[in-house]
């Protein structure tokens, strides 16, 4: 592979302009890239302003928006797309012309990034339009999505290794669904001492505690100051999520 070949633009565009119409033509995508993501964390947001609107509750709806954005549209997104192209023998075909591999498994991550940043948008004008308190430090907020997003297309890519089929990726994709959901915030609070500090080392959790710190009441320099564990876990969860991409990704059926 040369420098001109790992640099070169022009396939991934075409790549992931292509995978984002395969995305829209989907409609059971859609719905959950949109109805899950925004609809329900605003839903919850927009019912519990009678009760006071609050940087906890704004830190929650914030904290469930990037649970559904990162599970349900990158991650099952990626695992979903992935594994049919295989079982279709797209992937293979498509390694025998100009885009590089890195290219081929970079485009469908496209339409989840699209769809997570379109959408954060969305939440965080309605959120603060109603009346939802200043965040103190709206970086570490784009920040926890942005780091999010990589670690959550990797473990789909990874995932898609051990996964037989579009209709198999509903029970291969439960584990990582579900030690996410574990690691929100609001689920680890009610745990044992113990227990929430096992799961503070998952992806999502360090997502979650990025995303909360964004959105509370603290100072910026406070704020940085205790976002440097979720980073480095997130660094550490990247790394490790490369090592299974190579260890368990498959190009075709046969292996």
């Amino acid at each position: 592979m040369t420098t001109a070949d790992t640099f070169r633009r022009r396939p991934l565009y075409s790549l992931a302009r292509a995978e984002f119409r395969q995305f829209l033509r989907n409609r059971t995508l859609v719905v959950m890239g949109i109805v899950f993501p925004v609809l329900l964390p605003l839903t919850i947001f927009l019912l519990s302003r009678s009760n006071g609107v609050t940087h906890d509750s704004v830190a929650a709806t914030f904290d469930m928006f990037a649970l559904y954005a990162l599970v349900f549209v990158q991650f099952y997104t990626v695992l979903s797309m992935v594994t049919t192209r295989r079982g279709e023998g797209v992937l293979k075909r498509l390694r025998t012309g100009e885009a590089a591999d890195w290219q081929i498994l970079a485009a469908p991550n496209v339409p989840g990034v699209t769809v997570t940043a379109a959408s954060s948008l969305v939440v965080a004008v309605v959120v603060y339009g109603s009346g939802g308190p200043a965040p103190a430090n709206p970086l570490l907020i784009v920040l926890g999505l942005a780091a999010g997003v990589p670690v959550f297309g990797l473990l789909a890519l990874a995932t898609s290794g051990f996964t037989k089929n579009a209709e198999a990726a509903q029970i291969t994709s439960l584990p990582v669904m579900a030690l996410a959901m574990i690691g929100m915030g609001n689920i680890r609070d009610a745990l044992p001492d113990r227990a929430a500090d096992i799961v503070g080392w998952t992806p999502y959790a360090a997502v979650s505690d990025l995303v909360r710190l964004g959105a509370s009441d603290g100072t910026v320099s406070g704020t940085f100051a205790d976002s440097a564990g979720p980073i480095a876990t997130l660094i550490i969860w990247t790394a490790l999520a490369i090592g299974l991409v190579y260890k368990s990704f498959r190009w075709d059926d046969r292996g």
